[in-house]
């Protein structure tokens, strides 16, 4: 595996029915802009771009020792606020690999699932716009309790976004999902947190193994 930088853009859940809003994470940009202006990342790594999810992780830097890991978290974005905030937080790194986690705080803020799938292609045009040979890795929207009622919208996103990978070379699907389902298809409440919709642990364990061996096989083993 490549030992260049590596990414993480993650976002938080946020209050039902907030309409997409990029000024929310100024904040958070600077942050971020300011960072980099003392360390700036080597371009070429893998940017993981979406959710608390991510933000939360962590445990990144021992997951994914061989790479060094930067952690983008940005509060409850969705995607549209990614796709504008593109040109400050995922352009300027000119990463090789995007894994992108994002869509169920859309979802959960009443953007049906055409439309959060026609949000993610959106930004994968806005991306390759920039930046043609970056390919990107859609991590499918996982099921949680607290999202219980979401669970069909989320089926529906991942199968479009699938078929969409299946027919674009630069794109791919990493699926989390199935594994973190339990035999039967049952919801594991014992891999998230109290609050039952971020992962504890346990959760993030799977993610490390179905994320790595995407980014053994894939892109990043190059």
């Amino acid at each position: 595996m490549c030992a260049a930088a590596v990414l993480f853009v993650g976002a938080a859940s946020e209050s039902r029915d907030a309409p997409p809003d990029p000024s929310r994470w100024e904040e958070d940009v600077k942050a971020f802009e300011a960072a980099d202006r003392k360390r700036p990342p080597s371009p070429g790594g893998i940017l993981f771009v979406g959710s608390s999810s991510i933000r939360l992780w962590t445990t990144l830097q021992r997951d994914f020792p061989r790479l060094p890991v930067i952690n983008r978290g940005v509060g409850g974005s969705q995607i549209p606020e990614i796709t504008a905030l593109a040109h400050r937080i995922v352009i300027p790194y000119r990463p090789r690999l995007i894994v992108f986690y994002c869509g169920s705080n859309d979802l959960a803020n009443g953007r049906p699932p055409d439309q959060v799938v026609a949000d993610f292609q959106g930004f994968v045009a806005r991306v390759h716009g920039e930046l043609p040979d970056t390919r990107i890795a859609f991590v499918s929207i996982a099921g949680n309790p607290a999202r219980k009622a979401l669970i069909p919208q989320f089926a529906d996103v991942n199968r479009a976004i699938a078929a969409i990978a299946a027919a674009d070379p630069r794109v791919d699907y990493i699926d989390v999902d199935s594994r973190m389902l339990a035999p039967g298809g049952a919801l594991r409440p014992e891999i998230f947190v109290e609050d039952q919709l971020h992962m504890n642990p346990k959760g993030y364990r799977i993610w490390r193994e179905v994320i790595g061996e995407y980014l053994m096989r894939g892109p990043a083993a190059d």
